[in-house]
């Protein structure tokens, strides 16, 4: 089961939240495709580079509040605020309200898993090992304090004929214990031979103690 299932929607309300948290009884369809209209346009206009882990979206009566999770919060809010501002007015333009941009700085990179998965992929897109890759990102978390990583990747890896998978891991990674904080991401490689998948799991520690 650890295997067939999403470790994030397993744990949801366990010890894990919705990225997008509000209510609507009516107009649900359309609040939906705002929301996903939302996190395109920040994917495009933050490239790779500013190392975006999450977007959470909150809405109230007349606001909605888009919080930016990023390793590197001043990519994101650029020189003089000038890159906070303009991405708050793409946003607003595009759902046809006011929408409040908050920017919340990821402290530890190498232990959150969207960021090791995307940093994966780009190093296989740049034709790098892939067992260095996994390898070096395996030890960079492990050495940042998780318990546990595992790298897993999948497709033609340096171009073979036929696809295969690999995979890397140190520590352990309970998937199947709830109480674990383990985190999860995938991304994909797109390479000149095809696509590649990259999936992450790091393992963090326990959030509740054990009743015994």
């Amino acid at each position: 089961m650890g295997q067939k299932i999403n470790p994030r929607s397993m744990r949801l309300q366990v010890d894990h939240d919705w990225q997008s948290r509000w209510y609507a009884d009516r107009d649900y369809a359309t609040q939906l495709i705002q929301d996903l209209k939302i996190r395109k346009a920040i994917a495009g206009k933050l490239s790779k580079r500013a190392g975006v882990a999450r977007v959470d979206i909150e809405r109230s009566p007349g606001q909605i509040v888009v919080t930016i999770h990023t390793s590197k919060p001043g990519v994101v809010i650029g020189r003089g605020g000038s890159g906070a501002e303009e991405l708050k007015s793409i946003l607003a333009k595009l759902v046809g309200s006011p929408v409040k941009v908050s920017i919340e700085e990821v402290k530890k990179p190498e232990t959150n898993a969207t960021l090791v998965a995307e940093n994966i992929a780009g190093q296989l897109e740049r034709r790098i090992s892939f067992r260095r890759a996994m390898k070096m990102s395996v030890e960079n978390a492990m050495k940042s304090g998780a318990l546990g990583a595992k790298v897993a990747i999948a497709g033609r890896l340096n171009g073979a004929e036929m696809a295969r998978r690999e995979n890397v891991s140190q520590g352990s990674i309970p998937l199947h214990t709830l109480r674990a904080d383990i985190d999860f991401a995938h991304a994909l490689a797109r390479t000149t031979y095809g696509v590649i998948g990259v999936k992450v799991w790091v393992y963090k520690g326990t959030k509740f103690e054990d009743k015994k």
